[in-house]
């Protein structure tokens, strides 16, 4: 098992951590479960939950008819999910990273689908939901296995040391960018229960799924008790305090609908 200096000392170098096996198969059964319940619940609703990009680099990687299903928030459809995001083996790690204050930005459900299964072109997160001192991170809960030909996570690491890249948000090419192509990028293939950290610096991206095979992620986003999103962000901010306390929130803030 990593010692919290481990992992910090990964994580500074490499701008991930893999946590593996972080929650085992009794804690996933149920997670598996309701995953499958929320993607039949949407699918069956009708609404808009193809999550797929558009812009030129995600048609360079994707086939007429790639999806990836996406809803925000699996919190809110099952206790299972809240449960482990306060999983003490998840807050471990992540505190690690973050420090002893942990704030739920939002969690979001992935599925590609077998054969066809959108990409993600190479980008960092920051543009999306930027902090006021960058302390935002992710955490890729794999619900299912993730190879390579599934379309697993791809990183660069120690990307994340080149800070805040204007026009890294994915639906462009920039110099960064063309840098650091996808398909030089490092694969991580997880197996269920692992948990993939990551800083919103770091660049990362991942493939279409042409295997056979499902593709199931939970990620979240988690960012410092001590720090705040920053003004204009229109994304959802659910500023639920995982552990620790929220140094920031302001009775307005506390009041806002997400």
């Amino acid at each position: 098992m990593a010692t919290p200096h481990d992992i910090r000392t990964f994580f500074d170098l490499n701008g991930y951590y893999v946590a593996r096996g972080l929650f085992d198969a009794e804690t996933m059964a149920p997670l598996q479960r309701d995953f499958d319940r929320i993607v039949t619940q949407l699918t069956a609703s009708g609404e808009q939950i193809d999550a797929t990009w558009d812009g030129t680099e995600t048609g360079k990687l994707a086939r007429a008819g790639d999806t990836i299903l996406h809803t925000h928030n699996v919190q809110k459809y099952a206790p299972s999910w809240r449960n482990a995001f306060l999983d003490p083996r998840f807050l471990d790690v992540a505190e690690a990273i973050l420090g002893p204050d942990i704030i739920l930005h939002h969690s979001k459900l992935f599925q590609k689908p077998a054969e066809a299964g959108a990409p993600f072109p190479m980008h960092q997160d920051w543009p999306y939901f930027p902090t006021a001192h960058d302390s935002m991170i992710a955490a890729i809960v794999h619900v299912s296995e993730a190879t390579d030909e599934m379309g697993c996570l791809r990183v660069w690491p120690g990307s994340h040391k080149l800070g805040r890249v204007e026009g890294a948000n994915g639906r462009a090419q920039n110099d960064v960018l063309d840098a650091h192509p996808i398909e030089e990028a490092t694969p991580i293939e997880s197996q269920p229960g692992d948990v993939i950290f990551f800083h919103y610096f770091t660049l990362h991206g991942s493939m279409p799924n042409r295997s056979d095979q499902t593709r199931k992620t939970v990620l979240c986003q988690l960012y410092a008790g001590t720090d705040h999103v920053e003004e204009g962000c229109a994304h959802p901010d659910e500023r639920m305090v995982l552990r620790g306390w929220n140094h920031t929130i302001s009775r307005d803030a506390a009041g806002e609908a997400a």
